[in-house]
């Protein structure tokens, strides 16, 4: 009970760590992820999912707080401390105590020591049991985490065992909600390199219709993973056999333009890809309202949409754009066999 108590104390703490965390941030995330939006269309791949803040108002485990003196910072929690966290949080069954417990650890990964600290205590696989919890809002906050955590390299070697219960769980989880934001973000982590992308295959479809049906938080989400993907030339046949029929409604210069340039971003990478295909891929391979029919088969809509954006004020879409103009000039009748309809 005693260590249950100390455990329980630096839960609460887990607001304190915020204002140090918010400091550190920009630092931690530049090292490890680059600046949102600064991936090039082709060479790497969109920018990663980065660290998730998190902060816990709630005081639940008041009646456990400890006497001891608890850390100020989240650096400083030491193995000692994260071990009695990792214990808590494997055999309590309250809710409010695991979603707290979780919120500390997210909080403590925010940092490259601590993150190396929670795998070698097995802390991993102590959390990815949370994403088979019942409650949402556990869940949401276990994946947080496990986002904070996969920063890691060695990290995500063991976090890829849960990629894909987070594939099948998307699609289930409601439209839009914060659950599926963060199964989204951890996805985006873990496809920042092409050694899981394999693993993804079967949620084409199922990101291509979140494409379709979500606001434009989830859009912007689903589209990092997407231009990841796509950054993988052995993805290249699984992406343009998916349909996506809405995926031209996005070359629009009202939409917003962190959808706008990832969507493009997205086209530019299968371009270049196709370019660098052996053997020649026909129209018959695809069916209807296929990404490679609605790029490729439908060019003349496809052309005059993107001639439209030459006009955008943004000179980041301009120039994905003229790259994909450039490359259809190109490529199209060297490269590929199209059957206009």
């Amino acid at each position: 009970m005693g260590e249950a108590r100390v455990a329980a104390g630096l839960v609460l703490g887990a607001g304190a760590c915020y204002c140090v965390y918010r400091l550190t941030r920009s630092r931690r995330a530049g090292a490890a992820a680059g600046t949102e939006g600064a991936a090039s269309a082709r060479h790497g791949s969109a920018p990663a999912g980065g660290l998730v803040p998190q902060v816990s108002g709630l005081s639940v485990l008041s009646s456990l707080q400890s006497d001891t003196d608890l850390p100020k910072s989240p650096s400083n929690l030491d193995a000692h401390h994260l071990q009695k966290l990792l214990h808590l949080l494997e055999f309590t069954d309250d809710p409010l105590i695991q979603e707290q417990a979780l919120v500390t650890l997210s909080n403590s990964a925010a940092f490259s020591v601590n993150q190396d600290i929670i795998r070698k205590l097995d802390g991993l696989s102590v959390i990815g049991k949370m994403l088979s919890n019942s409650i949402p809002k556990v869940k949401e906050k276990a994946l947080n985490a496990l986002n904070n955590l996969s920063m890691n390299v060695e990290n995500q070697e063991e976090i890829k065992v849960y990629i894909l219960q987070v594939c099948k769980e998307i699609e289930l989880s409601p439209l839009n909600s914060d659950l599926q934001l963060a199964e989204l973000r951890l996805l985006t982590n873990m496809s920042v390199t092409n050694d899981y992308h394999h693993m993804m295959t079967n949620a084409i479809p199922c990101f291509l219709h979140l494409l379709s049906e979500g606001n434009e938080r989830t859009q912007i989400q689903v589209l990092k993973v997407l231009v990841n993907l796509s950054a993988n030339p052995a993805m290249t046949r699984h992406l343009f056999s998916a349909q996506a029929p809405s995926l031209l409604s996005l070359f629009d210069n009202c939409i917003n333009k962190e959808i706008l340039l990832r969507a493009l971003m997205f086209v530019a990478n299968l371009n270049e890809n196709m370019k660098n295909e052996e053997g020649i891929i026909t129209q018959d391979q695809y069916s209807e309202d296929t990404v490679f029919s609605l790029l490729c088969g439908h060019s003349t809509q496809n052309t005059k949409k993107l001639v439209c954006l030459l006009h955008h004020h943004d000179t980041e879409v301009k120039e994905q754009v003229a790259k994909i103009i450039t490359q259809l000039r190109g490529d199209t009748k060297t490269r590929y066999s199209v059957k206009l309809q």
